[in-house]
């Protein structure tokens, strides 16, 4: 079991690190829903099998699957020998939602290499939503973060508070930015007000300010709006903000108001925000045959019907050590400009674009909901290469 620490993070010295510090692994599920994911999850398992092994080029990757999947699995990702497989109960395959968010301590060294310890929030989770939210059993879910603690063997702080870790974005040095409208929202945490919320990311995120944008990326709404989705920071004091210049999107206004808050809010340390956008692919339709190929059941998630228009963004990457792992959706012209603008913000990273992320996409999310970064702890720092 994980050690259950007592007392608030950010006061025993602890932080939630920029995605970009470095990683010690990446973690990720493996999607069956056969109501959720088309085919019985046949496409979408094998751009989860391209992720993985994608990442694992820059990082090792922990891949949890459950009993009935993983003779399946070892044998897909047998030459990928930087992916390690374990078997765990899931109710879904959303880990940056229901795994742990890390957090780093600073040890004093004589090193000139800055050396952490590392622990993990075990926030509540109701499937975004609860009797709202995606699905009506979330019971192996919900333990997911704190399995993967215990096989890690680090200390973990539970919170009451609802929290997905799509929600939040941070830039390592005091800035967190998220939604009104997911963490508002009256399916989290009703008992709670803005500034309760607010002191709680301060306590256990060790950030000093919260920067909170109305509304997330339209149409998400199996999230009610994650930041991760509309807006991420590049570096301290950068943001990328999905973006279109169509006045007639129900996006634009969304953007526009995201734009504005921006650029009128300094950061944590005073500095005003760079924005850079990226624009968002042309709107994106759940077909016909995508919708026929779900299965409905008791327990079914969300209704997913043709013409439904998917939450389509570019924003929702994942930083490995050196490498930016992005979504692209066969739109020849915002694919590319994606490509530049990830390029061009991320010099020293290679960027690669996943093919068919389309898939994840028509299940609710894309390549950042579907991973969590570990960062690296003491023993492992001095292997990674800086960027």
């Amino acid at each position: 079991m994980a050690r259950e620490m007592k007392g608030k993070p950010a006061l025993l010295g602890y932080r939630m690190p920029a995605e970009w510090e470095p990683h010690e692994q990446c973690w990720m599920g493996w999607p069956e829903r056969s109501d959720n994911w088309r085919e019985n999850a046949y496409h979408a398992q094998l751009v989860y099998a391209d992720v993985a092994s994608t990442i694992s080029v820059f990082e090792p990757v922990t891949l949890c699957v459950s009993s009935s999947q993983y003779a399946k699995v070892v044998d897909l990702l047998k030459n990928d020998t930087n992916v390690r497989i374990v078997e765990m109960s899931m109710n879904d395959a959303w880990f940056r939602d229901i795994g742990p968010t890390f957090i780093i301590s600073d040890i004093r060294s004589s090193s000139k290499l800055p050396k952490y310890k590392v622990a993990g929030i075990d926030w509540n989770f109701n499937c975004w939503g609860g009797s709202d939210g995606c699905y009506s059993d979330w019971n192996l879910d919900i333990l997911v973060a704190q399995k993967i603690l215990a096989l890690e063997r680090l200390p973990r702080f539970p919170h009451r508070m609802i929290l997905e870790g799509g929600s939040i974005h941070v830039d390592g040095e005091g800035t967190c930015i998220t939604t009104e409208e997911c963490l508002l929202n009256p399916n989290r945490n009703p008992e709670m007000s803005k500034e309760d919320i607010e002191n709680e990311l301060k306590m256990y995120l060790g950030v000093k300010k919260v920067i909170w944008l109305p509304r997330g990326l339209y149409g998400d709404d199996d999230t009610n709006g994650h930041i991760d989705n509309m807006c991420c920071f590049v570096k301290p004091g950068m943001v990328l903000l999905a973006w279109t210049d169509d006045e007639k999107d129900p996006q634009y206004e969304r953007s526009v108001e995201a734009l504005e808050i921006l650029l009128d809010t300094p950061d944590a340390s005073g500095r005003k925000i760079d924005v850079v956008k990226l624009h968002l692919p042309e709107p994106i339709y759940m077909t016909e045959e995508e919708a026929n190929g779900l299965l409905n059941s008791e327990g079914s998630s969300k209704p997913r019907m043709a013409g439904t228009r998917l939450a389509a963004s570019y924003v929702n990457f994942y930083i490995a050590n050196g490498g930016i792992i992005s979504p692209a959706f066969g739109d020849e012209k915002w694919d590319k400009e994606a490509f530049r603008v990830l390029s061009s913000v991320f010099p020293d990273y290679k960027v690669v674009m996943i093919q068919g992320a389309r898939e994840i996409c028509l299940g609710g999310g894309n390549i950042h909901c579907i991973t969590q970064q570990q960062p690296a702890s003491t023993k492992h720092l001095t292997e990674i290469r800086y960027t």
